[in-house]
């Protein structure tokens, strides 16, 4: 589908902002109401809220990397590739509306994280969820917002694949 290129960037913009501002509001109330490893029950021992400092990547992997390799691996490398996926998707005349909002929401996710890592070295997680086999690990609205916006992306790859088989059978 193609878009009017401000209204692909004013729509991908409001999306990354809200994703920005989701995250970062939550860490901020986190930070100032829940102490360091306090535990709080929401839904019995479904849903807890936890504050804990990650000085890593997701599931704290490279929390034990030098301070040079964090600020490459965790911080440049990370920006340096959302920055190219908000140029990919401005430039791409045929984003499905689909991708332009996976990739919005990713890229605010990944900035909402990339933001903490540099402000406080550490990116504020708080929520834990455990259902039946089901245990996450502790996470923030930023991971939430790079979850869904994968799997916005992952729901536009298996349409447009239902899409070319349906186009490919009647064309018999």
């Amino acid at each position: 589908m193609k878009f009017k290129k401000p209204i692909k960037i004013l729509f991908s913009l409001i999306i990354i902002l809200s994703n920005i501002s989701c995250d970062q509001i939550t860490k901020e109330k986190v930070r100032q109401e829940i102490s360091k490893n306090e535990t709080i029950k929401i839904i019995g021992d479904n849903f807890i809220l936890t504050k804990v400092e990650n000085t890593g990547a997701a599931l704290s992997l490279g929390e034990n990397l030098t301070p040079n390799a964090k600020i490459i691996l965790l911080q440049v490398l990370p920006l340096l590739v959302l920055i190219f996926m908000f140029i990919y998707i401005i430039k791409e005349k045929k984003i499905s509306k689909f991708n332009l909002i996976g990739f919005s929401f990713i890229i605010g996710g990944g900035i909402g994280n990339i933001y903490d890592r540099i402000l406080f070295n550490s990116v504020t997680d708080f929520m834990y969820v455990e259902y039946g086999s089901l245990h996450t690990g502790i996470f923030n609205m930023a991971d939430v917002s790079v979850v869904i916006g994968t799997l916005f992306i992952l729901l536009n790859s298996i349409l447009s694949e239902i899409n070319k088989k349906r186009y490919n059978l009647t064309r018999f």
